[in-house]
């Protein structure tokens, strides 16, 4: 089953949902619409020469930090990372993901499968942006980029994601590239795993 805008509401007021900047203006009837960060991690295509999952070989990224008012052109064909400005979670619902329908009439998606945040986890999601169309799309920070939805258990999780999931910690920094530490005279530059 899945909370109204009153069952919503009263959840944030009670502390069993998490929403950080919560904004009575984005709740709607049964979600809540989230807004596109400033941060943006796309795949640097002149330096990578495969991607090989099987055997850990992945694209060379690049990070890129976008103002408030300002633009990031996502061209056709063109998938990026991008993170949501609210912070969100609870250990009472199960959080779900999903695009707006004005957004994909234009052909932008904003998640390939990453739709479900399990119990526990308390984040600022990490959406996976692609333009599907033939013609690019203007992302802005702070636009309404998806829409969260919260649904009820059955019973409470006997295992909490905080203690069992792998991003848990962290879920934006797992794909920000190694930065170059300087290292001693003499020593060669080290890279941070």
């Amino acid at each position: 089953m899945f909370l109204s805008d009153t069952d919503i509401r009263k959840a944030i007021e009670g502390n069993y949902i998490v929403l950080k900047p919560f904004d009575e203006k984005r709740l709607q009837p049964a979600s809540y619409d989230i807004l596109l960060g400033n941060r943006f991690i796309e795949n640097d295509a002149s330096s990578t020469y495969h991607v090989d999952p099987a055997r850990k070989v992945y694209a060379k990224t690049t990070e890129k930090n976008i103002g408030d008012g300002e633009e990031f052109v996502l061209h056709p064909g063109v998938s990026v990372l991008g993170l949501s400005k609210e912070f969100f979670g609870s250990d009472h619902f199960l959080i779900q993901v999903g695009g707006k329908s004005s957004l994909a009439r234009v052909g932008l998606m904003i998640h390939n499968t990453a739709g479900i945040i399990n119990p526990g986890h308390f984040l600022n999601i990490t959406f996976e942006i692609t333009n599907q169309s033939n013609i690019p799309i203007i992302l802005r920070p702070g636009m309404e980029i998806a829409q969260i939805t919260f649904s009820m258990l059955s019973s409470p999780p006997s295992r909490n994601y905080r203690h069992v999931g792998r991003f848990a910690k962290d879920n934006w920094n797992h794909f920000v590239p190694a930065k170059k530490k300087k290292a001693r005279a003499g020593s060669k530059l080290k890279t941070k795993n």
